[in-house]
């Protein structure tokens, strides 16, 4: 998914991670390798002299604040010493998602059959450390995989680029006010700390790292030092210390042990759906004595649990009971349809069956293998989608538009099933 500032951890990394970045930017003698990595990282682009000097005096009246916050000297040297002014940093802040999924198209992603594969694997091959995890802080090992799944493809795509200086970039930039300022702040303790050294503290362009995407304000408050070698290391191949730090956090989110987050219920007919609501909360044994009934193999919290029905997709969708344990995972990114993803991948890894009524009825939407087909359409008619991945991008509403109007037709640029049956028709 096209990455978007939260409110509390992670981030959709962009990029791999690259395995050995701890030579720091030397700007003379680089081996290809080098070179390589400093095109993957923006610094080929060769940004106006202006903003390169106006980085440099930036960093040096931070520095100043920095010190007064108790940054040493020793640790500033080490963590400025090969920041440069990174295009690429400002370049991905501005290339954000063009549109806004659906619920549908969200969930239909993130629970892919492909995610739930390697959730499997992935628990299956870290069984011992996920289930260690899972006795020590409380927090289901199919959840914690779920968050590693979202967060970075089960370490597949923990962010590429040198963390002080994006922090550096967008903080100079301005952006988002003092937020990037106090990453950096932040980062600059985890550096001071031992933790990791500059070289090898790589993330995404908006400054989350490692296996689950911690910002380095939450990575202080949370980490966790699993492997007990005296450091909190998100960033290594090794994911123990990422995924025991993320159950440290769902756990002090108020993460309560054995109590399933969200669970898909049936409604009975005329069902008041004034009931639902998060804030409306009823025993599960009273939404029961009101017809509500599970949806699948998947039981209900307990009796005396304390629950909300949510409805996302209004009367006709699919229908979930949430717990507290939702509003945990919210506290580690505060989006329905997040903590409902997670929920839903833990319990597919798990075993549990899909959703029994994952479309609302008359949804205007397209499911994703409708969208490849209309991209593969648009494309054979030529009309170049640039990609079959079912994203409804620039490009393919370009691709639409420009259809349309050599048919004659209204240009709207949107897609639906009319257009496919034309599609289909030639």
């Amino acid at each position: 998914m096209g990455i978007s500032l939260r409110n509390t951890v992670g981030f959709m990394a962009l990029a791999l991670v690259l395995a050995s970045c701890g030579g720091g930017y030397d700007p003379g003698g680089r081996g290809v390798a080098q070179q390589s990595q400093e095109i993957k990282w923006g610094r080929n682009q060769n940004p106006p002299a202006a903003k390169v000097a106006g980085l440099n005096a930036w960093v040096e009246g931070f520095k100043g604040q920095a010190r007064a916050q108790g940054i040493s000297d020793a640790t500033l040297s080490l963590a400025f010493r090969d920041v440069v002014y990174n295009p690429e940093v400002v370049r991905r802040s501005q290339n954000q998602a063009e549109f806004k999924k659906s619920l549908w198209e969200y969930l239909e992603n993130a629970v892919s059959e492909k995610r739930q594969t390697n959730g499997r694997a992935a628990l299956a091959q870290y069984n011992g450390v996920l289930s260690r995890v899972e006795a020590s802080y409380g927090v289901d090992k199919e959840v914690v995989t779920a968050v590693w799944g979202m967060e970075s493809t089960y370490g597949e795509r923990r962010g590429d680029l040198p963390l002080i200086e994006a922090l550096s970039t967008l903080s100079y930039e301005g952006y988002r006010g003092g937020f990037f300022r106090s990453q950096l702040m932040a980062a600059l303790r985890i550096l001071q700390s031992g933790d990791i050294d500059p070289g090898h503290m790589t993330g995404s362009w908006a400054g989350a790292m490692g296996h689950t995407q911690f910002i380095p304000t939450t990575y202080l408050a949370y980490a966790a030092d699993f492997t007990g070698d005296g450091r909190r290391d998100i960033w290594s191949n090794d994911p123990s210390d990422s995924l025991a730090s993320t159950a440290n956090y769902l756990s002090k989110s108020g993460w309560q042990r054995g109590l399933p987050a969200a669970v898909e219920v049936t409604l009975p007919a005329g069902f008041n759906t004034g009931l639902s609501g998060k804030g409306k909360r009823r025993s599960v044994a009273e939404w029961q004595s009101l017809g509500i009934r599970q949806a699948t193999s998947r039981p209900l919290p307990p009796a005396g649990a304390s629950a909300e029905l949510l409805l996302p997709g209004g009367a006709q969708g699919a229908a979930f009971l949430i717990t507290r344990n939702f509003h945990a995972i919210l506290r580690y990114n505060n989006a329905d349809s997040y903590a409902l993803a997670v929920a839903h991948l833990a319990d597919r890894i798990a075993g549990y069956p899909g959703l029994a009524n994952p479309w609302p009825a008359n949804h205007p939407g397209l499911r994703l293998e409708q969208r490849k087909e209309m991209q593969s359409l648009l494309t054979a008619r030529g009309f170049d989608t640039q990609g079959v991945d079912g994203n409804v991008g620039s490009n393919t509403t370009n691709a639409i538009r420009a259809y349309q109007q050599s048919r004659g037709l209204p240009v709207t640029g949107e897609p639906s099933a009319a257009l496919i049956e034309q599609l289909r028709r030639g």
